[in-house]
């Protein structure tokens, strides 16, 4: 955030993409339309089914996905489906989330915290394809239950959160 801050060009809108490969840079523009033609805060690049690669998403993180989106709805009455992390966001509404997590939360944090802002948001379905690599994160059985506590810490620690 700091090098974003300190650029000489003012900064409209961030983009979050994974370094995997898993992504379609070529949809962003399709990412960031809504914040452009229709001034919503946040977008989420949902890796639905019908548009994901076989073998893209393991078993755990699918379910994970679900169970985090379900918990989003029951405590907070979220439209989330998805914690994708190809995401576009208004850099002043970043700039208030204060994002803390660093890690395997970051996503979870971020929905959470525009929640609880009431910031407008859209999910945009995107297209996810295999990644190249292993991942660190629902590539280990240690990666996946890490993530998964971290992810599930954020979301109870906000629902009971006044």
């Amino acid at each position: 955030m700091e090098y974003i801050a300190s650029l000489n060009e003012g900064t409209d809108i961030i983009v979050f993409l994974d370094g995997d490969y898993s992504d379609y840079p070529q949809q962003l523009t399709e990412l960031v339309a809504p914040i452009i033609e229709k001034d919503i805060d946040f977008v989420i690049g949902a890796r639905v089914k019908h548009l994901r690669e076989a073998g893209s998403m393991t078993a755990p993180q699918i379910f994970g996905n679900w169970l985090a989106t379900s918990l989003m709805k029951l405590f907070f009455g979220s439209r989330f489906t998805d914690l994708g992390p190809f995401r576009a966001i208004k850099y002043d509404k970043l700039l208030e989330l204060e994002m803390e997590d660093r890690t395997y939360g970051w996503t979870v944090e971020m929905q959470l915290k525009a929640l609880k802002k009431n910031f407008s948001y859209q999910e945009i379905p995107m297209k996810y394809r295999n990644r190249i690599g292993v991942s660190k994160v629902s590539g280990t059985v240690k990666g996946a239950i890490f993530a998964g506590v971290k992810i599930l810490t954020w979301i109870f620690k906000y629902g009971f959160k006044k």
